[in-house]
């Protein structure tokens, strides 16, 4: 009795162990590496404006100097944001152009 239990507590730990690696290898292969280096790039590009900001607040940048930074970051974003609109369209099978009112950065109507 007290070797099934044994054998019992061992699976239900190795299988509690090795859960986090079932699927790993299935979510590798079907991931777009242009997509995912994509998503890395817009994530650094948001850290990069957020650093600018803090800066910005903390004294380190004049606010000329961060009008210049932020513009330039924002527009490198929004530049990251339609590559991977593209990347997505292409790989959902929709091949439609956004709207030309989906294109223009926030902010910017009327510009």
């Amino acid at each position: 009795m007290a070797v099934l239990f044994a054998v019992i507590l061992l699976v239900a730990v190795a299988a509690f162990v090795s859960y986090p690696f079932w699927g790993k290898a299935e979510a590798s292969r079907s991931e777009d590496p242009e997509l995912a280096g994509l998503e890395a790039a817009r994530e650094s590009k948001y850290r990069e404006i957020r650093d600018a900001e803090t800066d910005l607040a903390s004294g380190k940048l004049s606010q000329e100097d961060f009008d210049l930074v932020n513009a330039e970051l924002r527009g490198d974003a929004v530049e990251i944001l339609k590559q991977l609109d593209q990347v997505e369209s292409v790989s959902s099978g929709d091949d439609s152009e956004p709207a030309e009112s989906d294109q223009s950065p926030p902010g910017n109507a009327g510009s």
